[in-house]
């Protein structure tokens, strides 16, 4: 029979192989000229978003940031509907309107992302103080960059959810790089930990580029959160193999930086040595890569071949009351 453990990381790696073969191929589209507005790719910081999510509930929610298509991912968006939400076609997560930056998909639990640095967090704990009010069983994970700690939303929200044991969890992606800058040239004090410790929120460093790692420390942190425990912080030292948006050309970094990641960090890889080790097949590792990268090829071609949505629709999910009506 098969070994549940390895079952288990089998599962992690499809998922960061969905990411990645998504994400590089959001590269390719914006470069063609298919996606509309900006797109932020996540290479590289595979395993944050799929060992965190793999210990949550389709219930429990999840709110991103700009850089947001691998959590919607790991949540458990369709791919064939994110790639007509990039293109901004009928059949997208939001009716193609919302487009790279602001991805979501309610049926999931994935609440959105957005392009409004540590606006996540806030929202994450307004979702968290209606868990509260309401009585339901389920818990809101906010993924945010670190570039995100240094704005004042950031110590808003952990000061809120401290005060009112709200039952959210704050994972920190750091990729190293906020935007262009080195974070670490920006940031005073002891770092992430040593401010969410100041606010009296419990937290807790993890290796970010190794899955098993990330998925195991989720569960404790997952567990003590949905025990009403109150919230809890989890830094995911991690990196961004891409530019911060995907045209950008990187002429702030060495390429030896880069090379480095690869060579001896890079998640997918470290996930795939851990397999061959535990008895699963080079052969077995390719299929999986190699069915993810067909999914992808099916699901751009049918969003490249999907409609633009109905003009008529415009003014819909602007707001609830007194809305705008199309003339059209």
């Amino acid at each position: 029979m098969p070994n549940p453990d390895t079952e288990r990381i089998l599962a992690l790696y499809r998922t960061m192989h969905l990411i990645r073969t998504f994400e590089e191929r959001v590269g390719v589209e914006m470069q063609k000229g298919n996606i509309y507005g900006s797109a932020h790719q996540s290479t590289g910081q595979e395993a944050v978003a799929t060992g965190v999510v793999s210990q949550l509930r389709k219930t429990d929610y999840l709110f991103s940031n700009h850089r947001g298509h691998g959590h919607a991912l790991a949540k458990g968006a369709n791919p064939f509907a994110m790639w007509k939400e990039l293109f901004g076609r009928a059949g997208g997560t939001c009716g193609g309107k919302g487009g790279s930056m602001h991805i979501a998909d309610f049926s999931v639990g994935m609440l959105g992302a957005n392009g409004i640095v540590a606006d996540g967090a806030t929202m994450a704990v307004g979702a968290a103080q209606a868990i509260r009010l309401l009585g339901e069983d389920r818990i809101v994970v906010a993924f945010i960059g670190d570039g995100t700690i240094n704005r004042g939303p950031f110590s808003e929200a952990l000061n809120w959810a401290k005060v009112y044991e709200l039952p959210v969890l704050f994972v920190i992606e750091d990729n190293v790089y906020a935007s262009t800058t080195l974070t670490k040239t920006v940031m005073a004090g002891q770092g992430v930990v040593a401010r969410a410790t100041a606010f009296g929120v419990p937290a807790i460093n993890v290796d970010g580029n190794d899955v098993i790692a990330v998925s195991d420390v989720a569960a404790t942190v997952v567990a003590d959160v949905r025990a009403s425990k109150g919230p809890r912080l989890l830094h995911a030292t991690t990196y961004r193999v891409r530019g911060h948006l995907a045209l950008d050309k990187m002429f702030y970094r060495d390429k030896k930086e880069i090379d480095d990641f690869m060579v001896h960090h890079e998640p997918i890889g470290k996930c795939r040595r851990w397999l061959t080790d535990h008895g699963t097949s080079a052969s077995a590792c390719d299929t999986i890569a190699n069915e993810i990268s067909a999914t992808i090829e099916r699901a751009v071609a049918e969003a490249l071949a999907a409609p633009q949505p109905d003009a008529r629709l415009a003014y819909t999910d602007v707001q609830d009351r007194g809305a705008p009506v199309w003339h059209g």
